[in-house]
């Protein structure tokens, strides 16, 4: 993945890494609200020997000073040290659950040892940390003191009291609540990168870009009512869906014809948009001044008669089977220079008749004919009929719906055309999101793309204002 891919994940899912970034900080809150604050205390001991005028004797304790220092660090947090002063103090504890509650930390290159007491009670944390300074320093005397002997030749002085401390040390709530952010942003991306590793969906052109080479000629964009009107460009011309096809149509001039100009126009699977983005195109052409013949290749389950509302009992199949002449029953549509013939009867063997010599033949007449020809076939991979029709034009568009065809399935449909060495004009995705974060890869999704083109949507209310003024003045 690139940069822009990244940035794409995190456009796209912005709201569910907000709302794991926001159950993170309220999760930390809740979690340092109830919590018991804890308050630290901490005393300082001295450790040092008897003194001595020698210089070298002076040497000697401090080496002999620095080598102890730590186990009597150690010292402070065993039931030695801390049974007496649960008796003296009246702690309802045990030596072990109060040792848990003390540290005793030795600063490097002194002799200073430092006793920090944590307990909810900050008095109290004082009030023991003191306790244990002094009854280490009687155990370390005892301890250290030798047989024959009045005196340890060790000395443990307190230079430093604990104090009642007037800020609790735990919960951090500040702390806390960064880390809290921090995590749940964490785990937003976490997520979101998962989910986009897991979607098999094609959903943008990266995606296709990903799978093959073949070039993206169009994006068009989701229509809620794209069953009730197919042919948008004779029902609404001004609309983006429109506008998507005459981009189309004007992306496909482009490419290298070979002298042919036949299309065969499929799909992955069925319902993603292929026989209204034929007949679309087909009409884009039209208007732009080409003689375009547009023939329903899906002798399965054709459709171009009923959207285009005319009768298709007779067509296609009857012409190849030479029960009918192709002037009788194809027949110009919409009064302009198309020309569409039905699929006719569904016949037995569907893929025998497209790649029979007849179809052939009757390909290669309609090109001497029109300017274009294309063709309404089946998906590709449910049967092979597309597949077989390929090799009979010059060019496949294949239509790919956005959010429905699956990676695996466009990988499949590429390489069954690859198979029959069908040459490829391009890729039509179809059903684009007009909103969020997908949309904005097509150039939808910042107001344009559901407005239609050649619209002035305020010019009505200026027209109002303006002729409020006018009856205000006069």
């Amino acid at each position: 993945m690139e940069l822009r891919d990244y940035l794409h994940v995190l456009r796209k899912y912005a709201v569910l890494i907000v709302i794991t970034t926001l159950v993170g900080v309220g999760a930390a809150a809740v979690w340092s609200l109830t919590r018991t604050p804890l308050y630290n205390a901490s005393s300082t001991v001295y450790v040092s020997t008897q003194s001595s005028d020698s210089v070298a004797e002076l040497q000697q304790g401090q080496t002999f000073t620095q080598s102890r220092v730590a186990t009597y660090a150690a010292l402070a947090t065993t039931p030695v040290v801390i049974d007496p002063i649960i008796t003296e103090l009246g702690l309802d504890t045990t030596a072990d659950s109060q040792a848990a509650r003390v540290k005793a930390t030795v600063e490097t290159g002194t002799n200073l040892i430092t006793i920090t007491v944590t307990d909810p009670d900050p008095a109290q944390a004082a009030e023991i940390s003191n306790a244990i300074a002094g009854s280490l320093t009687e155990t370390v005397e005892s301890l250290d003191t030798l047989e024959g002997q009045e005196t340890s030749p060790v000395r443990l002085t307190r230079v430093e009291n604990a104090l009642p401390p007037s800020q609790a040390a735990s919960p951090n709530v500040p702390i806390n609540l960064v880390l809290g952010l921090l995590l749940g942003l964490a785990a937003g991306i976490g997520i979101a990168m998962l989910l986009t590793v897991l979607d098999t969906k094609v959903r943008t052109k990266r995606d296709v870009e990903h799978i093959t080479e073949t070039a993206v000629l169009g994006a068009i964009p989701f229509d809620a009512k794209w069953k009730q009107r197919p042919l948008i460009i004779n029902v609404d011309p001004l609309s983006p869906r429109a506008e998507a096809f005459r981009s189309l149509r004007t992306n496909l001039q482009f490419v290298d014809f070979d002298g042919k100009h036949s299309f065969t126009v499929t799909s992955s699977m069925p319902s993603e948009g292929k026989s209204s983005t034929a007949i679309n195109l087909a009409i884009a052409l039209a208007d732009a001044g080409k003689k375009v013949a547009l023939l329903d290749a899906d002798l399965r389950k054709p459709k171009v008669a009923d959207y285009c509302g005319i009768d298709g009992a007779v067509g296609l199949s009857d012409v190849l089977i030479g029960n009918v002449r192709l002037g009788d029953v194809m027949l110009p549509w919409g009064q302009r220079s198309l020309y569409v013939l039905a699929a006719g009867r569904i016949p037995p063997n569907p893929s025998e008749l497209l790649g029979s010599p007849q179809m052939s033949q009757l390909l290669a007449a309609l090109e001497r004919d029109f300017d274009v020809v294309i063709c309404d076939s089946p998906p590709l991979l449910p049967v092979t009929d597309a597949a077989v029709l390929s090799r009979a034009t010059s060019r496949v568009i294949t239509v790919v719906a956005a959010g429905e065809t699956t990676k695996q399935q466009l990988a499949a449909a590429m390489s069954a055309l690859e198979n029959v060495d069908a040459k490829q004009a391009g890729i039509v995705i179809t059903k684009v999101p007009t909103r969020g974060a997908d949309a904005a890869t097509y150039g939808y999704g910042y107001g344009y793309g559901e407005q239609r083109y050649g619209d002035e949507p305020d010019e009505e209310p200026r027209r109002r204002r303006r002729s409020a003024n006018v009856e205000g003045r006069a």
